[in-house]
This record gives structure tokens, sequence and C-alpha cells, in this order.
């Protein structure tokens, strides 16, 4: 299944999801001009053999690396869901605390698959841990919007509007299962971090309820 769009909209211009949605290209451009592609991106993807706690400059790469993607179909498919959900979860949170949320869910996703696999040589990179604490943020605050989805049936596809709990429900279920048969294989071969994207779900939710719980993000965070 995937997103066209959805119902719900916001009050406001979402300046700073565009500006995050801009410098991330603005990046993965750099990556493309760069004269070392490979030292690129293993001087700022995250690269868990390399992490070291009590160093801070190895630990920079968990914030640098959500600014970089693998290819053009990596970076539009992270990108066109914020694009379709980021504006509400701004409007939500508001311009400030937005880019905290953003980053936030981005720095837990990169941990809970470093926590799977902290010996490995292989680069992490993408913006799917940040992408996914917007999900999770959107599943919470937004339980009664509708997604206007693409949605494969039997080799054809149709558009069809879906409840949004149901969409990201069955996306969240998706990647913990898909995670959970990639333990054995993290180590050794690449691919779909799949860890990333379930920790910085589990980010959102738990930033849009204690928005919930408490009314304003800001007394969340000074309460919590």
């Amino acid at each position: 299944m995937f997103p066209l769009s959805d119902s719900a909209r916001s009050t406001s211009f979402s300046f700073i999801n565009i500006a995050l949605i801009a410098f991330t290209v603005f990046v993965f451009l750099q990556q493309l001009i760069t004269p070392d592609p490979e030292a690129f991106i293993y001087q700022y993807a995250l690269v868990p053999a390399l992490v070291d706690f009590t160093r801070f400059e190895t630990l920079l790469p968990f914030v640098t690396s959500i600014f970089l993607h693998g290819g053009f179909l990596h970076i539009l498919s992270n990108m066109w869901f914020p694009w379709v959900f980021g504006d509400n979860i701004e409007d939500t949170f508001g311009s400030f605390f937005y880019p905290f949320v953003y980053l936030a869910s981005g720095i837990i996703g990169g941990l809970s698959q470093y926590a799977f696999a902290p010996d490995s040589p292989i680069p992490m990179l993408g913006a799917s841990g940040a992408v996914a604490g917007v999900l999770g943020a959107y599943f919470v605050l937004y339980a009664h919007s509708k997604i206007k989805t693409l949605v494969p049936i039997f080799g054809f596809v149709t558009i069809a509007e879906i409840p949004a709990p149901f969409m990201l429900g069955y996306w969240f279920v998706l990647q913990f299962i898909s995670g959970a048969i990639s333990i054995p294989f993290i180590s050794e071969s690449g691919g779909v971090a799949f860890w990333a994207h379930v920790g910085g779900f589990l980010a959102g939710v738990v930033f849009a309820k204690l928005l919930r719980r408490n009314g304003t993000f800001h007394i969340s965070l000074l309460q919590n």
C-alpha cells in the first residue's frame, strides 16, 4: 500500500517540514557530486562498528545519517511520507518542536537498529527512522483521518480510502515482522533497517501521547 494523500488538512504553512525535505534533497545532491561518494558515506553514515559512546564524534552519525540516502528510489520514498503526513504533525507540535520530534525519532531509530547489530561494519543511512516517527505520531493524533492509498490487488492497482490506524498499523506490524525475520542476518548483509522503522515509529507514538496527555508538547518535556 502506498499513500497518496490524507483527509486531514493543516491549518498553517508547513515551513519546517518542507525545509527538512529540501535539506535532505540538498545533501543527497552533495552525495551525487562529491568526488568520492564512498568516503562521503563512510564519514556521515552510521557505521555501528565505529560507534564509541565515550567519543562524541562517533555519535554524530546518529544525526547526520538521517540526511543520507542510497539512491533515487530511497530518497523519493522516504521524502514522500513526510510530504503527505508531516504537515499535520508540524501543525500539531508546532514549528519549534516538530524538528525535535523528527530528529529524535531518527536518532532513536538508529539506536534501535544499532542495538541488534553493534558490531556491523555496514553503513546505515536514510531518514526512515525519522519518517517512521512522523507516522507514529500521526497514528495517535489523527486516528480519524482517511488515507487515499494505492492498493495492489491480484496484479491490479486500485485507489481506496483507508482509515489511518489500519494503514499505519499494518505498516508497523509489517516492519516488526520483517525486523524479527532479519535478526540473524543483520550483521552480515545490508538491506532495509527494519528496527530503525520500529524504533522511530514507537518514538513518534510516545511523543504524540505525551502531547495529548498534557495538552502541549512543551509541558510534556518539562514534566517528563
